[in-house]
């Protein structure tokens, strides 16, 4: 009505006028047209280019993905890498969105918020056998009670060099995993071999004991502690034990320590060739030392 043209003014009537003759309110009226024109007004959809696949299909592959990895926990930028690999190609937002819708994602633990730190810098090296970290952890086994585990981890490639598991945990047994990665890394165990090579181990006994210390500077690598009460300085050894608790030591039980030892030797071997490093673009840090051995 309000647009209807007045044969006497040659204009329309509009809604003011109408409303006025009509006695209803200006804002009811135009509420209503507001809701015919959203009701013939067609939804806008999302723009850009169309998916390959739908959202519960991405739910189908990303279930298969977790299913077929050998590890547990692993976040939706792993899962994301395993599907670019298959060919499958969408973004990390959506993978941890679908994740989180279904329940897929590990349960992670709140942050801490930390003081000062001493340790300010990078422990990470530009490439392999110039800093090796290494550390323990125990385990407790059915049958034989404590064992400890000792690991040493290469600082670039986060590789596992060395790894053992002994009913005492002394400063003898804790050489072992230097020994593992002198012997494969440097072709053979003899005074001076791997010099150039720093080793960072925390102050415990093991590490500070004249025994260690002697051995390690036989072979000519320089020994290099962590600040006191600083972990994240010895940082690599530390996310590398978190690792192997989440993935092993704490969902499978262990009745002897050879037991324990041998699943540890196997699970090291898996991992170098499988386990994702993030920083290194989503590869295997058996693929990171591959890489600088043919540029070599």
């Amino acid at each position: 009505m309000s647009n209807t043209v007045s044969p006497s003014a040659d204009r329309r009537y509009g809604m003011r006028r109408v409303c006025e003759e009509w006695g209803a309110p200006r804002a009811t009226m135009y509420r209503h047209k507001r809701s015919l024109q959203n009701a013939t007004t067609p939804v806008v959809k999302k723009r850009g280019p169309k998916t390959k696949h739908s959202d519960a299909e991405l739910v189908i592959e990303i279930r298969a993905a977790i299913e077929s990895s050998p590890f547990v926990g692993e976040g939706h930028r792993k899962v994301w890498a395993q599907l670019r690999a298959k060919g499958i190609t969408t973004s990390k937002k959506r993978v941890l969105r679908l994740m989180r819708e279904n329940n897929l994602l590990a349960p992670g633990r709140p942050r801490r918020v930390l003081g000062p730190r001493a340790h300010d810098g990078t422990i990470v090296t530009d490439k392999p056998n110039v800093m090796w970290g290494t550390d323990a952890t125990t385990v407790l086994t059915l049958d034989e009670g404590n064992a400890t585990v000792f690991i040493a981890v290469d600082h670039c490639t986060t590789e596992c060099v060395g790894i053992h598991a002994a009913k005492r945990g002394d400063r003898f047994e804790a050489l072992e995993p230097i020994r593992q990665g002198v012997r494969d890394h440097f072709g053979v165990y003899d005074a001076g071999v791997a010099k150039g090579l720093a080793l960072r181990h925390d102050n415990g006994t093991q590490y500070t004991s004249d025994d260690f210390q002697d051995e390690i500077d036989f072979l000519g690598i320089e020994s290099s502690p962590s600040f006191v009460r600083s972990p994240e300085g010895n940082g690599c050894a530390e996310r590398f034990i978190r690792t192997l608790k989440e993935q092993l030591l704490w969902v499978q039980a262990f009745r002897t320590v050879e037991e324990l030892r041998a699943a540890l030797m196997e699970w090291a071997v898996t991992y170098n060739e499988r386990w994702l490093v993030e920083r290194h673009g989503h590869r295997s840090p058996r693929a990171i030392r591959r890489q600088f051995e043919e540029a070599a």
